[in-house]
């Protein structure tokens, strides 16, 4: 079940940090650009984490 807990929260965090991307666009908020960047890695990350524990069988 971790997997799919994994893959949730990231996909959470990647639209979370487009939306914040498009937002800093508008604005022409550097800062929120690069937060918005960081948080959409961090959702790829935890995606990879959960297609890891999906191949491992949730063991890790």
């Amino acid at each position: 079940m971790g997997e799919f807990k994994d893959k949730a929260k990231g996909i959470g965090n990647e639209i979370a940090g487009n939306a914040k991307q498009a937002a800093a666009e508008i604005a022409g908020n550097p800062r929120l650009d690069a937060e918005g960047k960081a948080q959409e890695r961090k959702g790829e990350a935890q995606n990879l984490k959960g297609e890891v524990k999906g191949a491992l069988g949730d063991k890790v």
